[in-house]
């Protein structure tokens, strides 16, 4: 039932969102088309809930030509970010397509992010990584507040692992609030100079 309710909740807000926010997405796609080559949006596989995986969106922060094979560090990836795609990412706005991630039903507000598939050899990141699928990823994690990037990928899992055990609609409200101003603060924020790399 209250499953049930944090749907609903979350189709509303976001069906809202997305009303009031449709003149910012014109504005950035007009600005991403004119920056650089390519299209306006980044589209990944990543694993939703019980491992399903599903196509992820964001407005593409990186050049058309960026190697697919990976990026070495953050000092290489900073060569590949568009002007339009550093602000973007100053302050969280490529992740804005996520709303239609919501609304189709792949991703809540609030929940673990989604990442791509991870093989992990220690037994405690694969019971947490594991720990971590069993619920509907989210635009707004507990590692938001807790520094984003800053945080290294065990201490993600754990954060992760937490808000699974401790799930309530009074936690994800608070989440969802202190997510809001952690994104205004801008700590953490990835692909910043001096950040190192994590899967997000």
């Amino acid at each position: 039932m209250l499953q049930k309710i944090k749907r609903i909740f979350d189709f509303i807000a976001v069906f809202i969102a997305l009303i009031i926010t449709s003149p910012l997405f014109l504005i950035i796609s007009i600005l991403i088309k004119m920056d650089s080559k390519g299209p306006v949006l980044f589209v990944q596989e990543r694993l939703g809930k019980n491992g399903r995986p599903f196509k992820f969106f964001k407005f593409r922060s990186m050049a058309q030509d960026t190697p697919d094979t990976g990026i070495a560090d953050i000092s290489e990836e900073n060569l590949y970010i568009t002007k339009i795609g550093r602000f973007l990412r100053k302050w969280t706005l490529d992740e804005l397509p996520q709303l239609f991630n919501i609304l189709k039903g792949d991703m809540g507000l609030v929940g673990p992010r989604p990442w791509p598939q991870y093989h992990f050899k220690d037994e405690k990141m694969k019971r947490l990584w594991q720990k971590r699928i069993s619920v509907k990823p989210g635009l707004i994690c507990l590692v938001d507040i807790k520094g984003r990037a800053l945080v290294s990928w065990e201490k993600r899992l754990e954060y992760d692992a937490w808000y699974v055990d401790n799930w309530s609609l009074w936690l994800d409200l608070k989440i969802l609030v202190l997510g809001f101003f952690a994104v205004l603060s801008r700590k953490g924020v990835y692909g910043k100079d001096g950040i190192n790399k994590t899967p997000e």
